[in-house]
């Protein structure tokens, strides 16, 4: 799992180094975009989820399809009220040699497949993850390819910030890396000069 690390006050980008990635309970990591002040508040209900699953004391625990679903839930139940926390939510995570990864949006929509993204992601990183992921993909490999996703999304969003991180859940936990910068070139000419051909169109 990828993000950057920047949040906007309105237009302006304010904060860069927001971390947007949380481990949840044993088995699953969960990450967001949109308002960091709904994120707080669905990590407080969560935090209240394994608490209570952690209270039981009976040996076993949530795994990642049953905190994909109570988030469906938390998500349609907000957007029914009229009140929607505005987030996009991915929940991947392995519990008993099953991996699984979902996401859900702010309306409750929801799915499962091999690769997820939210926002600008939904248009520019998966049309790259459909041509070069595959089930057999090392983790260096996956590392480059979300590296390769995330520089296109760099280039393309004014408000994206060149410093992510990269998170690895496995069988033993969740490991996120320090914050980190992307090799970018900004001397296409694209770059240079992006009114060529486009005069009069503002």
């Amino acid at each position: 799992m990828a993000s950057d690390m920047g949040a906007s006050y309105g237009s302006t980008l304010r904060y860069k180094s927001v971390e947007r990635m949380k481990p949840i309970g044993k088995h699953s990591l969960l990450g967001a975009s949109g308002e960091i002040s709904d994120l707080q508040e669905i990590l407080r209900y969560l935090d209240e989820l394994i608490l209570y699953d952690n209270m039981w004391d009976d040996g076993n625990s949530l795994g990642p399809k049953e905190v994909h679903s109570y988030l469906t839930r938390v998500m349609y139940n907000r957007r029914n009220k009229f009140n929607p926390l505005w987030n996009s939510l991915v929940l991947g995570g392995v519990k008993n040699g099953e991996k699984y990864l979902g996401t859900v949006s702010m309306i409750g929509v929801h799915f499962e497949d091999n690769h997820v993204a939210t926002g600008f992601g939904n248009h520019l990183a998966r049309p790259i993850l459909r041509d070069e992921w595959k089930e057999d993909l090392s983790y260096e490999d996956g590392v480059k390819l979300l590296e390769k996703c995330m520089r296109v999304l760099l280039y393309r969003d004014r408000s994206a910030v060149n410093k992510i991180q990269i998170a690895k859940i496995t069988e033993e936990g969740v490991s996120i890396s320090k914050p980190y910068s992307l090799r970018t070139f900004w001397e296409f000419t694209a770059f240079r000069n992006p009114t060529v051909g486009a005069e009069g169109s503002w």
